[in-house]
Protein backbone atom coordinates (compact mmCIF):
# COMPACT_ATOMS: atom_id res chain seq x y z
CA UNK A 1 0.00 0.00 0.00
CA UNK A 2 1.24 3.57 -0.94
CA UNK A 3 -0.23 6.25 0.59
CA UNK A 4 1.04 9.84 -1.51
CA UNK A 5 1.11 13.18 0.57
CA UNK A 6 2.11 16.66 -0.04
CA UNK A 7 3.14 19.41 1.97
CA UNK A 8 0.53 22.38 2.68
CA UNK A 9 1.66 25.76 1.47
CA UNK A 10 0.45 27.36 4.25
CA UNK A 11 2.23 25.29 6.80
CA UNK A 12 5.62 25.95 7.53
CA UNK A 13 8.13 23.54 9.71
CA UNK A 14 8.08 24.68 13.42
CA UNK A 15 4.15 26.09 13.01
CA UNK A 16 1.38 23.99 14.94
CA UNK A 17 -0.35 23.22 12.53
CA UNK A 18 -0.60 19.70 10.25
CA UNK A 19 1.54 20.12 7.37
CA UNK A 20 0.62 17.50 5.50
CA UNK A 21 -2.45 16.71 3.10
CA UNK A 22 -2.96 13.37 1.87
CA UNK A 23 -3.43 13.26 -1.80
CA UNK A 24 -4.33 9.31 -2.73
CA UNK A 25 -3.80 5.83 -1.25
CA UNK A 26 -3.15 2.96 -3.38
CA UNK A 27 -4.18 -0.32 -2.35
CA UNK A 28 -5.19 -1.73 0.96
CA UNK A 29 -8.69 -0.56 2.80
CA UNK A 30 -7.61 2.36 4.50
CA UNK A 31 -9.71 5.43 5.33
CA UNK A 32 -9.02 8.12 6.73
CA UNK A 33 -11.12 10.92 8.24
CA UNK A 34 -8.56 13.98 8.14
CA UNK A 35 -7.99 16.88 5.86
CA UNK A 36 -4.49 17.11 7.34
CA UNK A 37 -1.89 15.23 8.96
CA UNK A 38 1.40 15.40 11.05
CA UNK A 39 4.45 14.14 9.86
CA UNK A 40 4.14 12.09 13.09
CA UNK A 41 0.40 10.22 12.67
CA UNK A 42 1.56 9.46 8.86
CA UNK A 43 4.89 7.43 10.31
CA UNK A 44 2.90 5.84 13.03
CA UNK A 45 0.13 4.98 10.33
CA UNK A 46 3.02 3.59 7.81
CA UNK A 47 4.28 1.44 10.67
CA UNK A 48 1.28 -0.38 11.75
CA UNK A 49 -0.05 -0.76 8.44
CA UNK A 50 2.56 -1.61 6.41
CA UNK A 51 2.32 1.31 3.74
CA UNK A 52 5.02 3.50 1.84
CA UNK A 53 4.74 7.36 2.77
CA UNK A 54 5.16 8.81 -1.24
CA UNK A 55 6.43 12.44 -0.08
CA UNK A 56 4.55 14.54 -3.55
CA UNK A 57 7.12 17.70 -4.61
CA UNK A 58 5.29 20.83 -4.83
CA UNK A 59 6.11 23.52 -8.02
CA UNK A 60 7.96 26.06 -5.87
CA UNK A 61 6.07 28.68 -7.13
CA UNK A 62 2.66 28.14 -5.13
CA UNK A 63 0.68 29.30 -8.32
CA UNK A 64 -0.56 25.89 -9.12
CA UNK A 65 -4.66 25.64 -9.13
CA UNK A 66 -4.54 29.31 -8.11
CA UNK A 67 -7.19 31.86 -9.59
CA UNK A 68 -5.13 34.36 -11.42
CA UNK A 69 -5.49 37.69 -9.20
CA UNK A 70 -5.20 40.15 -11.50
CA UNK A 71 -8.44 39.10 -13.10
CA UNK A 72 -11.33 40.94 -11.75
CA UNK A 73 -14.47 38.52 -11.26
Amino acid sequence: MKVFVRERVKAAEGDKKPRFRIVAIDGGALTIKVKRIRKCELDQIAEHTGAEIVYLPRDGRGKEGKRDESVEA
